[in-house]
């Protein structure tokens, strides 16, 4: 156990933050250099904080515990509010206290356009130290105190700019969502807390795998439905797109690489610290199953974005899929991939996250179809892009590469060894993510960075040095932490995800030696992981014969078919008005460029023929060629104006393949918070009369 000063690194890290936002917000207005002084030592003493227990907590596998107020235990109850430090709250306490700090730097020169900073720093401080608290806290309620704070600061910050279009609509379907996912997890709380009559995470550890009943299941489900809201799990993932695209980079950085890892974390704890139910094959299946649907689900829907900042926020969600993937699969390897890629997503999404900061910062815009050539302009920008892009994209030496490689191999062997084809599937869901995850980043790429130059952006000059250098920071992390994984594993995941398993020390180190024994909880053997080798021939074959057979699969289910007729369910309506005599859409089909027209020009097309509508299209019929028209600017997003490659062509082949499943997706993403949360309550009802049947 730790002893000393340092035992206050914890609890001096969360009130630093906390304490920043008050100073901020009482003398930041007098002084802007004094105002960013305050947020500068704010962001950095925590982080250095951080470090400073890595020795302790990772080489010499000590735990901290911290009793808020002196208030220990009496009689073997904990009475207070505790604070228990081990390499899991640490791992991801080094998480939080880096992209807060990249965040706060990089904002000092993104938001000098905006007003009232004064409001933005202190509640960008309070959200950091709501989201640093929870990871470090020992309490049950203080994670739900902490999720309030952090809920309530991340809706405020993503309406900051609240003259950007749909602003407040994100905030609100933020706070909406957000508050489901708050209330189920209060209702979970309760639960436990009406059994147990204790909110301290190891005392709960220690005493509810023999007080199992019907409550504490549904409790379960309460509180992993709540969690998997805070990561943005599907079926609440559409409110991330909204939010991230109206938000400031430097937020959606927080919002993707901070606030996920917080539902993460809470799963973790929930399966693997307090219920201990991480080996059940039903848990397993529960939340295996939720990551791969939010993989798959979230990297499609990439797809048809045409709004940098939406596009990335699908592809956040998905790469988090793959965490809570890894993580349910209930063995070491699979946790410790699972940690290892939600540093990673951290890492490579806050890079992309303030790369497209930094487009909208000099040109102003976030659109696909109007932005192009800009590494003439932006080379610099432009290169820490493409590693950003890289990453995500699972390439070799990026650090992406890596961590998919652990999880992929996870996914196999647990398949493997109980010869279940459920978590084969569960593979080659995760390489098929990733093959789309670099189809995907090839058309941003191309429409952002490569291609003509909009003459609207011929200006353009490259972001400041100032902006560059937390990019940078985050570009070289990609590449060291790809490099040297079995280092990595060594230092952080090992102890991290063995933090995790051996629940026995983190009882017995919260409230005394034996505490776990005398309530029934075996020693937990830690097993070992062996790697099969990144760089391994014979891995790689196997891993280019399970692309091709998932590729295939794509291939059979997509086939398409060759009539499209107005009569048939899928009809191609564009067609068939372009064909039509004197329509405005085949004159505007005829004087543009093969493959240029776009979803919006069909759109303009057939508004301004409305009044000259050919006799053979009814009303009706006109009425479904609106809706077609409209379906993809809508579903994107973003409506289409300029366009040097088309952005929602580049893949066009695919979209018209898979067009069944992307007109049901975007029927189903509406827009509509109404649906959003009955699609939420659906979730919670399913698992919650899942678990009542199976756990």
């Amino acid at each position: 156990m730790i002893s000393g000063f340092a035992v206050n690194y914890p609890v001096l890290a969360i009130m630093t933050l906390f304490l920043g936002a008050f100073l901020t917000g009482l003398a930041g207005r007098r002084n802007v250099l004094l105002r960013n002084l305050v947020v500068t030592i704010a962001v950095t003493i925590p982080l250095l904080l951080m470090l400073a227990l890595i020795k302790p907590v990772f080489a010499e596998g000590k735990i901290l515990s911290y009793w808020m107020g002196g208030w220990e235990p009496v009689a073997g109850w904990a009475i207070g509010i505790g604070l228990e430090v081990d390499a899991l709250s640490l791992f991801f306490g080094l998480i939080v206290t880096v992209a807060v700090f990249v965040s706060g730097i990089y904002s000092f020169t993104y938001m000098n356009r905006d007003d009232s900073l004064v409001n933005y720093y202190t509640l960008f401080l309070m959200l950091a130290g709501s989201v640093l608290g929870l990871v470090l806290t020992g309490d049950l309620f203080n994670i739900f105190v902490m999720i309030e704070i952090m809920t309530l600061t991340a809706v405020a910050l993503t309406a900051f700019r609240v003259d950007y279009d749909g602003a407040l609509e994100g905030a609100m379907k933020y706070l909406v969502v957000g508050s489901v996912g708050s209330t189920v997890i209060l209702m979970g709380i309760a639960m436990l807390y009406s059994q147990l009559h204790t909110l301290n995470l190891a005392q709960i550890a220690a005493m509810l795998p023999s007080a199992q009943n019907s409550v504490t299941v549904m409790a379960f489900a309460f509180l992993f439905i709540g969690f998997g809201t805070k990561a943005f799990l599907f079926p609440f993932h559409p409110l991330a797109a909204d939010a991230h695209a109206v938000a400031p980079a430097s937020i959606s950085l927080m919002i993707s690489g901070v606030l996920t890892k917080c539902g993460v974390y809470g799963i973790i704890r929930l399966c693997y610290t307090m219920y201990q139910n991480a080996d059940l094959p039903f848990v397993q299946y529960l939340v295996t199953g939720f990551g791969a649907i939010s993989c798959f689900v979230c990297v499609t829907m990439a797809f048809n974005q045409h709004n940098f900042k939406r596009l990335l926020a699908f592809h956040s969600i998905s790469q988090v899929g793959y965490v809570i993937t890894a993580v349910g699969l209930g063995s070491m390897l699979g946790l410790e991939a699972g940690l290892y890629h939600a540093m990673n997503h951290t890492i490579f999404k806050g890079l992309l996250f303030l790369t497209a900061g930094a487009v909208q910062h000099e040109t102003g815009s976030l659109d696909l179809d109007r932005l192009g050539g800009l590494s003439k302009r932006m080379p610099h920008t432009c290169a820490l892009f493409l590693i950003g892009a890289a990453s995500i994209s699972g390439l070799p030496p990026f650090n992406g590469f890596s961590s998919k490689w652990m999880i992929y191999q996870a996914a196999f062997e647990r398949g493997a060894r109980d010869n279940n084809i459920f978590f084969i599937i569960v593979c080659v869901i995760a390489l098929l993510s990733s093959v789309l995850t670099l189809a995907s980043f090839i058309k941003v790429t191309q429409s952002v960075f490569f291609g003509q130059l909009n003459p609207a952006f011929r200006r353009t000059k490259e972001a400041p040095l100032a902006m560059r250098i937390p990019m940078i920071i985050l570009a070289v992390l990609c590449v060291v932490t790809g490099l040297f994984p079995k280092a990595l594993q060594r230092i952080f995941l090992q102890p991290a995800a063995a933090a995790a398993w051996n629940v026995t020390n983190y009882i017995d180190r919260m409230l005394g030696d034996g505490y776990a024994a005398a309530h029934g909880i075996a020693p937990s053997v830690v097993p070992e992981v062996q790697l099969i080798g990144n760089w391994n021939p014979v891995a790689w074959l196997w891993l280019l014969l399970i692309v091709t057979c998932a590729v295939c699969i794509v291939a059979v289910m997509a086939s398409p078919e060759k009539n499209f007729r107005l009569s048939d369910s899928d009809l191609d309506l564009k067609a068939d008005y372009s064909a039509a005599p004197g329509s405005a859409r085949s004159a505007t089909a005829g004087s543009a460029p093969s493959g240029a027209v776009s979803a919006s020009a069909d759109a303009t097309a057939i508004g301004a023929a409305d009044a000259a509508v050919p006799p053979q299209i009814t009303p009706e019929i006109l009425a479904q060629m609106k809706a077609k028209a409209k379906y993809e600017p809508f579903f994107s997003g973003e409506e289409s104006r300029y366009s040097q490659v088309g952005g929602s062509d580049l893949f066009w082949g695919f979209k018209h393949n898979w067009r069944k499943y992307f007109s049901f997706m975007g029927e189903w993403h509406s827009g509509i918070v109404n649906d959003y949360t009955r699609y939420g309550s659906v979730a919670i009802a399913i698992v919650l009369l899942l678990c009542v049947l199976f756990l």
